[in-house]
């Protein structure tokens, strides 16, 4: 049976048989069964790559304190804003540049040397000694951890029609929960030498600095997927005698033109010009749900910043006074929960609701959640313990479903050649104004933090009005005529 099929495929004109991504489409067809392997390979290289993103949240307070940077416990915030932006505004710099390799060179060799940049720069940030360290570690990951676009691209490519949408869900779901492990490891495993005194003393590598081990921890966890991603299949067409791929993603990439003279007079086969040819530029239902999904993402990536340093900070200034290990637990307690929700109820309610009425609903709800913070804050024990993790596991369930919602109307917004082209727009324009984010939410902690009896919104009651306002801006922005939708039926399965 598998050799008949092979027969068949070699007399379409559109099959090559030395062609990585017409092998895997011949596989698709041979595969009946549930991808279980796929999606597992996907899980473990999005979990690889959002890991060492929001590991250093918990302990990055109590880092640059001990770099001895600050000199006011309140700018501890300002400094700790540089570090955290340092890996986006990396990421923002190079995210183009490797989706237009992954379109022309493979999406396998961009995917491997991103979980390669994880074992170095995540262990050297480990291993810092003092501020700049920190900052050029997290600069260079940022820079050469360029995997995100491509994986999207791949998720889709590797699957046959019917398990496409499950290959996104799953990208946007290991991306969510890396996001909230990382932080949990971090507050878990920072500082063992106090935390473990049985298990590391003071003078051991791991008690001389103290940061080190949830670094390590995930640079062993990146190596081992750098090992396992070898074995890949490559999904990218490479056709000799037209390859398209390239020329897709540089052609979609010109914003000056729709088509370049190139390609002017290539034509499928029934005479219509492929749509691929058009710039992603001007392709505003793809534009605009980027910008929509940017301006979420700096609220979402200054909320991130904010939590750990806001629970970590004493009484007196308006936080918690939370140890590592309190956020830690705080963080792990929201994963388990964003696990269970993107896994059970969120496809029902955006298969009933839609992905843009979901997002609605969740950053409403998000705004009014926020606006409880600082009076959780005036609680102590139990109390204060119960709801600040019910709040944390709400608010990350919000902020997920607002970015599935919006990947959805991205990836529905171009053809399967430009997704490469397309995510690595989208990254960059994400990884800028998450950038802007945790600089510019430590900036506004600590600022925040010097106002306690300030007439107007005192204290930190200042830092989730302004969480608020851009949270809001992006509600406003979800409705016509900014947000435009594709009218056309979602490509390649993809919902």
């Amino acid at each position: 049976m598998a050799e008949e099929y092979r027969e068949a495929l070699l007399k379409k004109d559109d099959y090559h048989e030395n062609c990585p991504g017409c092998q895997v489409d011949q596989l698709k067809e041979l595969k009946k069964g549930f991808p279980f392997r796929d999606l597992v390979s996907i899980w473990i290289v999005v979990l690889c790559t959002a890991l060492p993103i929001s590991t250093l949240f918990p302990f990055l307070y109590f880092m640059i304190r001990d770099f001895g940077i600050a000199e006011r416990e309140e700018d501890i915030g300002y400094y700790a804003g540089y570090v955290g932006s340092s890996f986006m505004i990396g990421r923002a710099l190079t995210s183009v540049f490797w989706g237009i390799v992954a379109d022309r060179y493979g999406r396998k060799p961009v995917i491997l040397l991103g979980t390669i940049a994880v074992v170095i720069f995540n262990t050297l940030f480990g291993l810092s000694v003092n501020f700049w360290m920190a900052i050029v570690t997290r600069f260079l990951l940022g820079c050469l951890n360029g995997l995100l676009g491509p994986i999207k691209a791949y998720a889709v490519e590797i699957f046959r029609a019917e398990y496409q949408a499950l290959g996104l869900s799953t990208v946007s779901t290991a991306w969510g929960i890396g996001l909230i492990i990382g932080p949990a490891l971090g507050g878990f495993l920072a500082q063992p030498a106090e935390k473990y005194p049985n298990l590391f003393s003071k003078e051991s590598l791991f008690g001389r600095f103290p940061y080190f081990l949830p670094c390590f921890c995930i640079s062993l966890f990146a190596l081992v997927v750098t090992i396992v991603s070898c074995w890949l299949p490559e999904t990218l067409h490479v056709h000799n005698e037209k390859k398209t791929s390239s020329n897709d993603s540089y052609n979609a990439l010109e914003a000056a033109t729709g088509a370049s003279k190139g390609d002017e007079a290539r034509t499928d086969d029934k005479g219509r010009k492929p749509s691929s040819n058009e710039s992603l530029l001007k392709n505003w239902p793809l534009m605009s749900s980027i910008i929509v999904y940017c301006i979420f993402s700096l609220h979402d990536m200054a909320y991130t910043e904010i939590f750990s340093l806001w629970a970590e900070s004493s009484r007196k200034l308006g936080g918690l006074g939370y140890t590592t290990e309190d956020v830690g637990e705080v963080l792990a307690v929201s994963g388990f929960g964003l696990l269970v929700f993107q896994l059970s109820l969120y496809p029902y309610v955006e298969r009933i609701l839609g992905p843009i009425p979901v997002a609605r609903i969740a950053a409403a709800l998000s705004i009014l959640l926020l606006s409880s913070y600082p009076f959780i804050a005036m609680l102590s024990g139990l109390g204060l313990s119960i709801l600040i993790n019910c709040a944390s596991i709400m608010k990350n369930v919000f902020s997920v479903s607002i970015i599935t919602g919006m990947f959805i109307l991205q990836n529905n917004a171009v053809d399967q050649n430009q997704r490469g082209a397309a995510n690595g727009i989208s990254m960059t324009g994400m990884s800028f104004f998450k950038a802007v984010g945790p600089a510019g939410g430590g900036a506004i902690l600590s600022w925040a933090q010097r106002r306690q009896n300030a007439a107007f919104l005192p204290g930190v009651q200042l830092v989730f009005f302004i969480l608020n306002a851009v949270e809001l801006i992006g509600v406003l922005m979800t409705f016509k005529p900014f947000l435009a939708q594709t009218q056309d039926k979602p490509r390649n399965g993809t919902a």
